[in-house]
């Protein structure tokens, strides 16, 4: 058992990784400090603006333990839920929530997507969503959480509009506002 549990009665939560288990716990290093990426204050807005509690009508915001919870119930076996880092390659090799896969939003200085046609084909290669004579079908889409670096960081909120826009259902759109500054500021495990 841990010292510093996760929340009162939780000590770890199991995570799957790449198809093999993960213990994610909070550090149990008391001199552990944050990651120095995540430690700085001034970000200059734009494009760092510090975002909305809500993001869009129907999307819910998400905390660390609503992540947790939905690394354990991908752990059990439910099939048509996903977290995903859209951060680029190079952020997701920096460290990620483990469970977590790496689909990233590649967006230019005004928050568009740089490869719409690469955003619509992970709506069919990796969301569940059909296509037939250029029309979506959401019917069986996953439920996404979805996150980037925290809670100054457009990239998920312009990755969510994006799905939005293409019609995804906001109820199948979770957003972990904080994203890995918070996930990392509360010493929980990174892969």
């Amino acid at each position: 058992m841990t010292d510093y549990n996760i929340c009162t009665g939780t000590p770890t939560v199991e995570a799957l990784h790449l198809g093999k288990p993960v213990t994610i716990q909070r550090e149990q290093n008391p001199s552990a400090t944050i990651r120095a990426e995540y430690a700085v204050t001034a970000r200059k807005c734009p494009p760092y603006c510090i975002q909305p509690m809500q993001l869009a009508e129907g999307v819910e915001t998400l905390g660390e333990l609503e992540v947790l919870d939905c690394l354990k119930r991908i752990r059990q076996g439910e099939g048509k839920l996903m977290v995903v880092d859209s951060r680029t390659p190079d952020w997701y090799l920096k460290g990620t929530i483990p469970g977590a896969v790496n689909i990233p939003y590649a967006q230019d200085n005004a928050g568009q997507a740089t490869d719409l046609p690469g955003v619509k084909r992970s709506l069919l290669d990796f969301f569940g969503v059909k296509e037939s004579a250029g029309i979506y079908d959401f019917s069986a889409a996953y439920t996404l959480a979805i996150f980037c670096n925290g809670p100054w960081c457009g990239q998920t909120p312009n990755y969510i509009r994006t799905l939005l826009a293409l019609g995804y259902p906001a109820r199948k759109l979770k957003w972990y506002r904080g994203g890995m500054q918070d996930w990392c500021s509360l010493g929980l495990t990174v892969i």
